[in-house]
């Protein structure tokens, strides 16, 4: 298979946040890999936004005692606590969208999916935690409804290198998907507005 990459094409693209918590960056599964891609991302959502592409943060929110998978990882992200919450240093905007999840991907269950088909969305940008798991599993599910999928390299990682290697790796494998610098995507998004 050719690493060569399809042209950048973000008319109809939304950005998804996986998992960009409290509880994933300094709280409960804190991740000092996901510390490093606060900036990153942060720059990517304001030229998202200023290009009137859409922001959805895709957030575990779970039910404590209920969820199936806190019997692997234990309590985080439950409703109602700051954990749950974005981390400030996105600014999550009221024009922002909020697609709360109770396993891995972003689609499982979720209106994730007739949100973006009723936005005309059909390119994903796939920022936050962890490539390997649930940017994985919703790059998986946004492949199999039909969706390009569309990394953005320093705003995505994982607990280790190699998980996030073995992550991008299987995006691009198993579903077509481009990782992008942020340089390229954010070139990309401000010809939108031209």
């Amino acid at each position: 298979m050719k690493d060569t990459k399809k042209p950048l094409k973000l008319n109809h693209a939304a950005v998804l946040v996986v998992d960009m918590l409290n509880d994933f960056v300094t709280g409960a599964l804190a991740c000092d890999r996901g510390k490093a891609i606060v900036p990153a991302t942060a720059q990517l959502l304001d030229a998202a936004r200023k290009a009137g592409v859409p922001v959805i943060f895709c957030n575990d929110a779970h039910i404590k005692g209920v969820d199936w998978e806190l019997k692997l990882w234990g309590d985080h992200a439950i409703v109602g606590t700051k954990g749950a919450e974005v981390i400030p240093e996105l600014k999550l905007s009221e024009k922002d969208y909020v697609v709360p999840k109770r396993r891995y991907s972003g689609f499982f269950q979720t209106d994730l999916d007739i949100l973006l088909r009723e936005l005309g969305i059909d390119t994903v940008i796939m920022t936050g935690l962890h490539a390997h798991m649930c940017v994985r599993h919703t790059s998986a599910d946004a492949y199999q409804l039909g969706y390009n999928v569309v990394v953005a390299k320093e705003a995505t990682d994982s607990f280790t290198e190699e998980d996030y290697n073995i992550g991008i790796a299987y995006l691009k494998t198993c579903y077509g998907a481009d990782a992008y610098t942020n340089a390229e995507l954010i070139k990309a998004l401000e010809n939108l507005k031209k």
